[in-house]
Order: structure tokens, then sequence, then C-alpha cells
């Protein structure tokens, strides 16, 4: 049997949801190896096979990610070797080491014209760069590791780690102008803890041999607009939510795709003996202290 320097191994650590499941784990007092990007470039094949073969985990979780959905459009190339060939270099790595591996992964993988939510075995279409590399490196995951290998697709993302739109409309809450949020795309915010949360529950459970390997949706449950959730927060800011003004994606003029419906179902959980994750109305709440905290601490 290894003997393991950490048996967790993170990264992408300095991210927003690296942070955040880092804190986690080492509140529960389970060893991890943390590594941002200065420790470990996950592009890196050479350097990623040496950081496994010396910290030995029995999990990994693949938090590093190109997420500027819209710079991808221009740097196709560059979004590529992050969340396509780092993905490929941690799985080669893990099989060779016998590592589980977690792999986070994004709602653009799907087309965003579905009128229900996305299975987990529903057919993919991305429609942007971002979401064609991030394919690329699930399915490198999945077949480098197709008996240890876990894809765990997110979105909406929140936390008080990184800047996110939540953090955004608690900042402009605090001033007087209207704000025009689009009321055409529907999601699920989902915040950095829960997510965590959910990433160290299914790594337990693939240790133990009672998670399948394969592909997982954590999301909160339920859905709404940006504009719902603009409204919600300024709501919870003590701020008028009036002052959120609906508008329309085609607006916004962005360079990527935005997809109208990124709504996830997560009856997959029910294998690994875990249920959907709670409501992004009661998550919201519980997490707008801490973010109000992190929008309102001066920049170091």
């Amino acid at each position: 049997m290894p003997t393991h320097t950490a048996p967790w191994l993170i990264t992408g650590a300095s991210g927003m949801l690296g942070r955040e499941l880092t804190a986690l784990l080492t509140r529960r007092g389970v060893p991890v190896a943390a590594l941002g990007r200065r420790s470990l470039d996950v592009t890196d094949a050479a350097a990623t096979r040496a950081a496994i073969a010396h910290h030995r985990p029995a999990v990994v979780v693949n938090c590093a990610a190109w997420t500027a959905v819209d710079a991808a459009e221009a740097r196709p190339a560059a979004a590529l070797r992050v969340n396509g060939d780092g993905p490929a270099h941690l799985a080669a790595a893990c099989r060779e080491h016998g590592v589980r591996l977690l792999q986070p992964s994004t709602d653009y993988v799907f087309a965003g014209r579905a009128g229900r939510p996305y299975r987990e075995d529903d057919p993919t279409g991305p429609q942007t760069v971002y979401g064609s590399t991030k394919l690329a490196g699930e399915q490198a995951v999945l077949a480098e590791l197709p008996e240890t290998g876990y894809v765990v697709r997110t979105a909406w993302l929140y936390g008080a780690g990184g800047p996110n739109f939540v953090s955004t409309m608690i900042r402009l809450a605090a001033g007087r102008d209207p704000v025009p949020v689009v009321d055409d795309q529907r999601g699920q915010p989902t915040w950095t803890a829960d997510l965590a949360e959910r990433l160290a529950a299914l790594g337990g459970a693939a240790l133990a041999g009672t998670a399948p390997a394969g592909i997982y949706h954590a999301v909160s449950s339920g859905e709404t607009t940006w504009y719902a959730l603009a409204r919600e927060t300024f709501r919870l800011a003590g701020a008028d939510p009036g002052r959120v003004r609906p508008t329309t994606t085609r607006s916004l003029d962005r360079p990527a795709a935005r997809p109208a419906f990124s709504v996830l179902g997560q009856e997959r959980w029910r294998k690994a003996g875990l249920g959907p994750m709670r409501e992004w109305r009661a998550a919201l709440a519980e997490a707008f202290p801490a973010l109000r905290r992190a929008v309102d601490r001066p920049a170091a």
C-alpha cells in the first residue's frame, strides 16, 4: 500500500473553488496538498507526473481551470492547454499511481437550448471555445480513468474567494443607479462551499467504493435567472430590488455565447447514496454574510 504524504491533492488551490475545498478539508483535519499554479502548472506533463509521484495522494481534485469565457474565444489554444491538456496530464499520472481523480466541469458543455434539466448522459454540444475545452478535459479523464475518474459539472458559481456575479451585485447594491441584468438565461446559482462539501463527499464515497465513476451534476436545486438572482441579492443587501432592470443577452453583445438554459438534473447522486444539493435561495442566504465581508474588505 502506498504511503500518502497527503491523501487529498488539490490543483488550482488558489482559485475560488480550490480555496473553499482546501479550507473544508483542513477544518476536518484531513491532510491535503494544496497546489496553486505557482506550485504546479497542470499544462506541464512532467511536472504533473512528478507532483503525483511525490505526494502519492489517494484522491486528486483538479480545480485548475481557464474560466475566462470571453477571453477563451480569442485564445483557444491557451484555454485548451489548461482545460483539456491539464486534465489529460493529471489523468495519465493518476492512472499510473492508482489515484482517483475528480474533475470539475461546466454547464457550457451543453448547447443550452433544452426544455428540461440536462441529464448526466445527455448529448453534449458546446457553443463556445470555453465549453469545448472543458468537454475535452471531461473526455480525457473518462477515457483514461473509466473506473476511477469522476466528472463533476457545476454552474453559476459564487463564493467569497474570488470574483463572481453575486459579489458584483453586492457592490452595485451599495450605489443608487439602475442595474441592467439579463432575464433570458436560466440556471442554478451554486455556492462554492456547497460544491466543496459535495466534492468531499464524492471523494470519500469513491475511496469507499460506493460511488460509481462517471459524470455527476453538482448544482443547487431549483432554478432562476440572473435577473432574479440579482434581485434576491439586492434584497439580502437591504437595497431596493426595483433598481435591478431586466435586459436581454443580445443587448450585452459578448464574444462568447451564453447558454439560455443551463439547468442540470442531479439524478445520479442517488447511486452514490447522496441526494440533490439544497435549494439555491437557502444557500445564498447562508453565504451572504461572508460574501458581504469579502466585498467590504479593503484590497491588500
